[in-house]
């Protein structure tokens, strides 16, 4: 009682910060404390504009209880809820955005265990929430927030084992669901992504996405379309194959078309793992983990075939990424499961017309934090791709 008690406040606190006319960008960053400090979770309401006079700074804090382990934070439609994942207890839990004091809400999902990423549908009456630790893919209600179905669980007849990345493109009728790792451990890799009729939940097929033998321990993670793509596309990565991959629709057959587009093992680089765009959608942008990059794409001449246009070092533990509305800047953030070499625990900003890292925001390290993620609060927020 007493932590849902602080939550209330936390956020209730948040309402009352004044507004001034002063340059900010604000973004929510859910973090946990690092191994040897005491336990303790949150999501923090962070400024990460560098011309800001709040840079950096902290503005307020919502308590989390210290065995969520949250991992992500999205976003539905139309701004009014944020959805938390998480790794630990408790698979989903959900704040309005709408009234103050904001409200974080457990949903009971007793199907799904380590809670990974969401999809929402287009008419806004659907979520779709991947679950590793029971290979399961949760349709629930958008308005109510209820579990409507579960689909795709392992079985003889189905394919998805550890399922982490989904994308979903209503126009087509068509998920897509990777195979990554088994979280206990990460172990048992997969190499396929499934792909599932939306509308019913009936799984259409799986295919493997690697030139070597298998099992080849390439762990596909995440999928995610390409806004406006015609024919609808999806992009790959694989965190251990070190790849990215195309799968682009197939009207005819009415399936996907995959083929390896980039390799990062020529660049030194491993893990990759997050995938983003911009608002023309002719530039892809993804992390890798190891030693810690962000990847600039050009894919205004083929979309099957990246051309690299700069890898900008960050630290290690590139995951996350959130632009500013202008573009003129992509924060990243460094931490990914708090993995050895992988678990800087900064945040990065980065000049995009210059390609370079300008500044390092360390409030979370200098705690003993690490940020799981960060997502831009609604006022900034802009990306439709996820």
């Amino acid at each position: 009682m007493k932590k849902t008690k602080s939550m209330l406040i936390g956020v209730a606190f948040l309402a009352l910060i004044p507004v001034t006319g002063q340059t900010e960008i604000l973004a929510m960053v859910n973090y946990e404390s690092k191994p040897q400090t005491p336990r303790r979770e949150g999501i923090a309401i962070i400024d990460v504009d560098p011309k800001s006079e709040n840079f950096g700074k902290i503005l307020n804090n919502i308590p989390l209880p210290d065995d969520l382990v949250a991992h992500h934070i999205f976003y539905n439609k139309d701004l009014s809820k944020a959805y938390i994942t998480s790794l630990g207890n408790g698979a989903l839990h959900v704040m309005d955005m709408k009234h103050v004091p904001y409200h974080i809400k457990k949903i009971d999902i007793p199907e799904c265990k380590v809670s990974e990423d969401m999809v929402f549908s287009d008419d806004k009456k659907t979520w779709h929430l991947t679950c590793m630790g029971t290979s399961n893919v949760i349709v629930g209600n958008a308005h109510t927030d209820q579990p409507v179905k579960v689909i795709a669980a392992e079985s003889k007849t189905t394919h998805i084992r550890y399922p982490h990345g989904i994308g979903l493109q209503d126009n087509i009728d068509r998920i897509m669901v990777t195979s990554t790792i088994r979280p206990s451990d990460l172990g048992e890799p997969g190499e396929t992504v499934t792909v599932i009729e939306a509308s019913t939940g009936n799984v259409l097929s799986t295919h493997k996405l690697s030139d070597k033998p298998s099992p080849s321990g390439v762990a596909t993670v995440e999928a995610v379309f390409l806004p406006e793509a015609n024919p609808p596309l999806a992009y790959v990565t694989t965190m251990f194959g070190g790849t990215i991959w195309t799968g682009q629709w197939n009207a005819a057959n009415k399936t996907f078309d995959f083929e390896q587009a980039y390799e990062f093992n020529s660049l030194t680089q491993s893990v990759p793992l997050e995938i983003y765009f911009n608002h023309k959608h002719d530039r892809m942008y993804i992390t890798t983990a190891k030693p810690g990059h962000l990847n600039v794409f050009d894919i205004s001449q083929s979309v099957l075939k990246p051309t690299l246009l700069k890898s900008i070092p960050t630290a290690p533990g590139a995951h996350h990424v959130v632009f500013s509305p202008d573009e003129h800047y992509a924060i990243v953030e460094n931490n990914f499961l708090d993995l050895p070499d992988m678990n800087d625990g900064s945040l990065s900003v980065i000049d995009m017309t210059t390609f370079k890292k300008i500044a390092s925001i360390d409030t979370f390290k200098e705690q003993g934090l690490n940020p799981n993620s960060i997502i831009l609060m609604p006022k900034w927020h802009h990306d439709t791709a996820h």
